[in-house]
């Protein structure tokens, strides 16, 4: 059931002050900074958009609004069933968990729904290389402090934790870095979290980088009513099968069954600079019957 409550726009309101600028004398060579390549594939376009623009910003902070509104309500309801997708489920016969009278829950990714790692993306970048998974390693041993909240993050979350909703992180980074971890998003503003508790990583349960069996463990203990990410993932690993083409992948998210759940205890957060579209071709992008070309070219 949707709850109709309002969503706020949000708007970003600049204040100019005109003055005389003077443009300062070019830096000398050795203090120019490194030109920023894009690796081969990522272009450095989604990094502006998603990191440094005001339409991103504007973005996630209504998103954040409308996850913490949905939470408030469903913490008013108390729901029967949780979120979580039960072992087995299908789209076909789509069954969840039983909620019982645990407490309520609200489970979320930590990169790019919690935090931005501007500090490992920026290195990325400037090295011009794509992911590196040792550089990654070090980034979550060493990396606290040169990640940012996401707007609206911080003010969701609390107003999650005032309905009376405990907050749970379920994430990809690993149990082996379970300390920087935990001071990362301590520096990002977000608290405490306790590992095994109100923090899952990687390697908690069997399964490798699917969810799923951290999911399970998480509803031992509660009722989830919300979960959040930035990637299908983060919601179900059954959106995660490998034989899925982008096509019916976007068929089985929009499926009857579960159509419905996003906005409505499933959210997902944009996120253009990585997840398993990179794996899209042109035709899985401009289908062949949208072909269209000026006249002069076709």
């Amino acid at each position: 059931m949707k709850y109709a409550l309002p969503i706020l726009t949000l708007m970003a309101l600049a204040a100019c002050q005109t003055a005389t600028i003077t443009a300062p004398e070019p830096a000398p060579a050795a203090q120019q900074p490194a030109a920023v390549s894009a690796p081969e594939g990522r272009p450095l376009a989604a990094d502006q958009w998603l990191f440094g623009s005001a339409e991103a910003q504007i973005m996630m902070a209504q998103s954040w609004n409308r996850i913490a509104a949905y939470a408030e309500a469903g913490a008013a309801a108390r729901p029967e069933y949780s979120v979580i997708l039960a072992p087995g489920a299908t789209a076909e016969a789509p069954e969840f968990l039983a909620c019982g009278e645990k407490p309520l829950a609200a489970v979320f990714d930590v990169d790019e729904t919690l935090i931005w790692n501007l500090g490992s993306a920026g290195a990325f970048r400037r090295m011009g290389i794509g992911f590196d998974p040792a550089i990654w390693g070090e980034w979550e041993r060493t990396g606290a402090g040169k990640a940012v909240a996401i707007p609206g993050a911080l003010e969701g979350v609390e107003r999650i934790r005032k309905a009376g909703v405990e907050i749970i992180l379920n994430t990809n980074r690993e149990a082996a870095n379970v300390a920087g971890n935990i001071e990362t998003i301590r520096e990002a503003g977000f608290g405490d979290y306790v590992h095994g508790e109100t923090l899952f990583l990687k390697g908690d349960t069997p399964g490798g980088s699917a969810k799923d069996g951290r999911r399970y463990a998480i509803s031992e203990n509660y009722c989830v009513i919300a979960l959040v990410g930035d990637q299908l993932g983060d919601i179900a690993d059954i959106f995660n099968d490998k034989s899925l083409s982008p096509a019916a992948r976007r068929d089985l998210a929009a499926a009857p069954a579960f159509g419905g759940l996003w906005d409505d205890g499933w959210f997902i957060l944009p996120n253009p600079t990585y997840g398993p579209f990179e794996g899209s071709s042109m035709e899985d992008v401009f289908p062949p019957e949208t072909y269209w070309a000026p006249a002069e070219e076709k």
